[in-house]
């Protein structure tokens, strides 16, 4: 099973503010996102997106969540069921 890592958007995307924003590894490339939205349900403004999955053309999912940890386990989830 492939480990998903969590990495800080600063260390990839420099500019700008990315506290909220994380970056989701698998094998050392980005596959997905977690973030913080702006304008998201009240109460879910964790989002998460699978950007890749494995060579396949790129595709979307996202999904809000209460916490950072609801969304990670959300997009394991997703991750895994491809």
């Amino acid at each position: 099973m492939t480990q998903l890592i969590l990495k800080r958007a600063s260390a990839s995307r420099p500019s700008g503010e990315w506290d909220d924003d994380f970056g989701v590894l698998a094998n050392g490339e980005v596959v997905g996102r977690i973030f913080k939205a702006n304008a998201a349900p009240v109460g879910s403004p964790w989002m998460w997106t699978i950007l890749v999955i494995g060579d396949r053309i790129t595709c979307s999912r996202t999904a809000t969540r209460a916490t950072r940890e609801d969304a990670m386990a959300a997009f394991a989830k997703g991750w895994r069921r491809e």
